[in-house]
């Protein structure tokens, strides 16, 4: 307070202030209630002004729980739901912009929230027309998943109802609905009643969705449920192996990363590799090496899973026979480049591990004085791993009397004989390598 008032001023002063705050918030009460009276009364229904006293009443209370800086009495909820059973949608709109703030701010109860049945509107809105009434829908359902306590009844009024939409015939409600399950996936137990629901087929449905943001929902969806091991054998009796194949040949980077993904997940079983051994997700695979989607996220993305399948003799015969002159190319570009030596290991480590067929031969061929230049940086690292990747590779390559007579007098060559204490296992396989010995494949 100014230093001119003596002690008994600035107490008389603040005292009017408390007053005049007390009343203020006294007359704001009072304003509101008294518009919400009105636009009830018949005298307004379906009127500008009714229209006008909705939005201020509406605009008034959400403002007022934007504001918030501590948590919500429970009684505060029944204004709330009101408004979101609201017949205006803007009214509903920013009264569920306000609950997300709400939730995400912890100022209200989850548990109480759900309790009042609030997932029926919210869900109603994901029918909405309008795009921020949905996203503001999906963020309440997705915050309110988060109490753990009251996820039995978030699955109970929530997830079946969200699946229904998910198998809608309306294709903007089925990606809303894709959506929040999405988000929801977080939760084991959700994932394990979405797995009992069935939900597998509707989004193996929005997979084949001519959009691509449909098509990239599901797939995410679809990954976060195969990144839980109990879901992977009824995903690969599904049938998901053979969608997810087909839809690398529509490649975005989001079904580049999730679609590997699902597939070295599902590839970790005998069933998996089996059921992908029959799909098209090799040539997918491969395919997306080549796609204008690739960065390079996503081409470490596909090296890896093609490293991870070329572990299995039946999908590694199939890359093999699969493989394209382009193909083995852009994988002998990737083994070479040193920006990204993860990207360079399993590019060169499937080049290592190809069937040396005459196709293959055929398109290895051209590239082997470069091969032999990334093969000999390998060779010169202290990481006993990269040169067992170049050691294992020039076995491979042998195959082919062409790489032996490159290799013969080769600076590779005496760079092999120079390896210094080798382990165990690199011994071996130097002692497998026969630089002169009958190849199996003739120039």
């Amino acid at each position: 307070m100014a230093s001119g008032f003596c002690e008994n001023c600035c107490r008389q002063l603040k005292n009017i202030l408390v007053y005049l705050r007390k009343v203020c918030r006294e007359f704001e009460q009072k304003l509101r209630d008294v518009f919400r009276e009105l636009s009830q009364c018949t005298c307004f229904r379906n009127t500008p002004e009714s229209r006008f006293l909705r939005r201020k009443t509406h605009d008034s209370s959400s403002l007022h729980l934007l504001c918030v800086k501590s948590p919500l009495p429970d009684a505060f909820m029944e204004p709330v739901m009101a408004l979101l059973l609201s017949p205006d949608l803007d009214v509903q709109k920013t009264i569920t912009l306000s609950l997300v703030n709400l939730l995400a701010k912890n100022k209200v109860c989850k548990e109480l929230v759900i309790e009042m049945g609030t997932l029926v509107p919210l869900l109603e809105l994901f029918r909405s027309t309008d795009a921020a009434a949905r996203c503001h829908a999906c963020a309440c359902v997705t915050l309110l998943a988060s109490s753990e306590p009251r996820s039995e009844a978030v699955m109970v009024d929530g997830i079946m109802p969200l699946l229904a939409l998910a198998k809608s015939y309306e294709p903007q409600e089925q990606q809303n609905a894709t959506w929040a399950l999405l988000h929801l996936t977080q939760s084991v137990l959700i994932q394990e009643q979405l797995m009992e629901l069935d939900c597998v087929l509707p989004l193996k449905a929005l997979l084949k969705k001519s959009s691509p943001a449909w098509r990239e929902s599901a797939v995410m969806l679809l990954s976060s449920l195969s990144a839980h091991p109990p879901n992977n054998d009824v995903l690969v009796s599904e049938g998901l192996l053979d969608d997810i194949g087909q839809l690398l040949h529509h490649p975005t980077s989001v079904i580049i990363t999730h679609g590997c993904r699902i597939i070295s997940d599902l590839c970790l079983s005998s069933a998996g590799q089996q059921a992908a051994t029959e799909s098209p997700c090799v040539p997918g695979l491969l395919g997306a090496l080549l796609s204008p989607s690739l960065s390079g996220e996503t081409s470490l993305r596909v090296t890896s899973c093609l490293h991870q399948l070329m572990t299995c003799d039946a999908l590694k015969s199939k890359l093999s026979a699969t493989i394209t002159s382009e193909q083995v190319s852009r994988l002998v570009k990737m083994s070479g480049q040193t920006l990204n030596p993860q990207l360079s290991h399993d590019s060169a480590s499937i080049i290592g591990s190809l069937e040396m067929t005459e196709d293959t031969v055929r398109f290895l061929r051209p590239h082997y004085v470069t091969v032999l230049d990334f093969l000999s940086a390998f060779l010169k690292s202290k990481d006993v791993e990269w040169q067992q990747l170049a050691v294992v590779t020039v076995s491979n390559l042998e195959k082919d009397g062409g790489f032996s007579s490159l290799l013969a007098g080769s600076v590779l060559e005496a760079e092999l004989q120079e390896v210094q204490t080798p382990t165990g296992e690199t011994r071996r396989m130097l002692h497998a390598i026969e630089p002169l010995s009958p190849p199996s494949i003739h120039p």
